[in-house]
């Protein structure tokens, strides 16, 4: 919390007090009577604020403002902060060395509770050339919802500006895998349950989504690879229509929060099905090959019996009416040519004919 505090007067009356944010502009908050403070909530300082007080004595409006700076050199802030809590009771926070620091500067961590006002500096620093760069907590049970951080610096040779952040601890919790993922498959579906994971703080199944990684193995090891997003008021269940043959699954599933898509880590695969419907599949193609081939090999045996018995059995010719098949001869003489026949015994036999001529009767 940020608090604004002032001499009071007797016949000070209703007043209010203005603090004026980078970021987020004017905050307003009215000033009770007979008292002298105002309480701001807990925001970051780092980029400086300017405050104001208002008050209204013998009927007159006094006002007083006061600059809140960063002091130090400029550029010499650590940079690039950021945490994460992850396995529901670890956080890691890390940060960069600012660009103007000096080599000596010094950098330390105090996380402060804006509840309980608890405030404790980091257990464990993580060094890079012996710089603090980062901490590792492994105890957040003295935090709550919001936390104020606050990285201050130290150097011989110059001052060093402060960063400061207010977190909702919710928003950098990395979500662990869903809990005892079964499978179970009938002959048309196959049925995906899980468990949501343990979380910092109880919440309502509305909050989570879940990304489901399911691959459908061969036995070449190839894959088919899809990504299903599944909400949390699903029932935490999904089912896909069981296509084919029953060929050997794989699933994995992770976690985010439903407004924002940090997803966490996979889960272990789940195995389902088996890789015998793979085998069966290729002994149907085989069977299916097999049969054409056989059926070719019939029908060409049968196409092959059909021309022998073809040379065998010749068709009969046929007589040529030569007169009524051509229709372009009209009342013309055929003649055709004879040939002696070939290998006959029987000869032609020739006639002599003699021509007498009648004598005269007086002779």
């Amino acid at each position: 919390m940020t608090k604004l505090t002032w001499d009071c007067q007797e016949n000070a009356t209703y007043g209010e007090c203005v603090l004026i944010h980078k970021e987020k502009g004017q905050i307003k908050k009215k000033v009770k009577d007979k008292e002298c403070q105002c309480t701001f909530q807990d925001c970051s300082l780092h980029g400086g604020v300017t405050l104001t007080v208002e008050v209204n004595i013998n009927q007159r409006r006094i006002s007083e403002t006061l600059v809140y700076p960063n002091p130090g050199g400029e550029g010499t802030a650590a940079q690039n902060f950021s945490c994460l809590i992850y396995d529901v009771d670890f956080m890691n926070c890390t940060w960069a060395k600012g660009q103007a620091a000096p080599n000596d500067v010094q950098y330390f961590l105090y996380i402060r509770d804006s509840k309980k006002k608890i405030e404790r500096e980091c257990p464990r620093y993580l060094k890079d050339s012996g710089t603090h760069v980062g901490c590792h907590l492994q105890d957040l049970s003295g935090l709550t919802s919001y936390s104020y951080f606050l990285v201050n610096g130290t150097s011989q040779e110059t001052g060093i500006q402060f960063f400061d952040s207010v977190l909702l601890l919710k928003e950098i919790e990395q979500y662990n895998p869903p809990n005892n993922i079964t499978v179970y498959c009938n002959e048309s579906h196959c049925f995906i349950r899980w468990e949501k994971p343990r979380t910092r703080k109880t919440q309502s199944i509305r909050e989570f989504q879940y990304q489901l990684d399911i691959q459908r193995q061969s036995n070449t090891g190839s894959s088919r690879n899809q990504l299903i997003v599944v909400s949390g008021d699903s029932g935490n269940k999904y089912s896909f229509p069981r296509l084919g043959f029953r060929a050997k699954h794989t699933v994995k599933i992770r976690t985010a929060d439903a407004r924002k898509a940090r997803w966490g880590a996979w889960s272990q695969p789940a195995e389902f099905g088996s890789a015998e419907p793979e085998s069966s599949l290729v002994h149907i193609y085989l069977l299916v090959v097999l049969g054409t081939l056989v059926c070719g090999l019939t029908v060409s045996c049968l196409f092959k019996r059909f021309l022998g018995t073809h040379r065998l059995f010749p068709p009969i010719p046929r007589i040529k009416d030569k007169l009524n098949d051509n229709p372009q001869i009209d009342h013309q003489i055929l003649w055709e040519k004879f040939t002696h026949d070939v290998g006959k015994g029987d000869k032609e036999e020739v006639l002599a004919v003699e021509e007498v001529t009648e004598a005269p009767a007086n002779a």
